[in-house]
């Protein structure tokens, strides 16, 4: 029978998985990594430190940044908390972080620490990522094609930004883009019609069901937007 690898490690295993690669590493070190925020390792009732595999890899980055980079510790965290937001930390010094792996869609492909995060950009790196302007943004927030949450702008504010970039080009300003919007609500409103009653279901099923109906739904009314454009392009010729 198979032993199950443990999900934690404590504080001595950590120093001897990273002393092998960093001779100078202690507790103390790693202690003091921790009250500065760079790891924040969960703790047992009795008070005990719990160290993921997540917490190592921070650790290893950390402690790569100082030895090879000489980074301070200040841009270090800079570093580590654009990794979190899905972001590549900037090749310079008060340099702007861009999307890491985003596909064409601005979906995120890849992970900080291989865990699945969320794209979460300043109004700084979204500008930057997608070439938008200032102007630009501000007019697409003010119809509400862009919307941001909480403090941050999120994949599909990037998706949406390169997209009316591209679309400028041909002399199609944001006012124009107004009734892709208004097309898009009717159809959110259609989706929510076939979804809503299931999520309102008991079960722990209901929500993964309706994401994927919602999903679906999504895909074919995106293919369905694009078939009734072009075939009303081929009526026009």
């Amino acid at each position: 029978m198979a032993v199950p690898v443990r999900a934690y490690l404590s504080i001595g295993e950590v120093l001897s998985k990273l002393r092998t690669e960093f001779s100078d590493i202690t507790i103390s070190k790693i202690r003091f990594l921790e009250s500065e925020g760079l790891i924040e390792p969960q703790r047992t009732p009795s008070g005990y430190r719990k160290f993921t595999n997540t917490d190592l890899e921070r650790l290893r980055f950390v402690l790569l940044a100082q030895r090879d980079q000489y980074l301070p510790l200040r841009v270090i965290k800079e570093n580590l908390d654009a990794l979190d937001r899905g972001l590549t930390p900037a090749a310079a010094v008060g340099g702007v972080a861009s999307p890491r792996l985003v596909s064409e869609d601005g979906a995120l492909t890849s992970a900080a620490f291989g865990q699945e995060q969320d794209l979460r950009l300043t109004r700084t790196e979204l500008i930057s990522a997608s070439e938008i302007t200032d102007e630009q943004l501000t007019e697409l927030e003010s119809y509400g094609l862009i919307s941001i949450r909480g403090r941050h702008y999120d994949a599909d504010a990037l998706a949406i930004a390169k997209t009316v970039v591209a679309i400028s080009a041909f002399g199609i300003g944001a006012r124009h883009l107004r009734s892709f919007k208004s097309a898009a609500d009717r159809e959110i409103g259609l989706v929510e019609q076939v979804t809503t009653p299931i999520r309102s279901q008991k079960g722990s099923e209901a929500k993964a069901k309706a994401d994927e109906t919602e999903r679906e739904l999504a895909a074919l009314s995106i293919r369905l937007h694009a078939s009734l454009v072009r075939a009303g392009l081929h009526r026009s010729k």
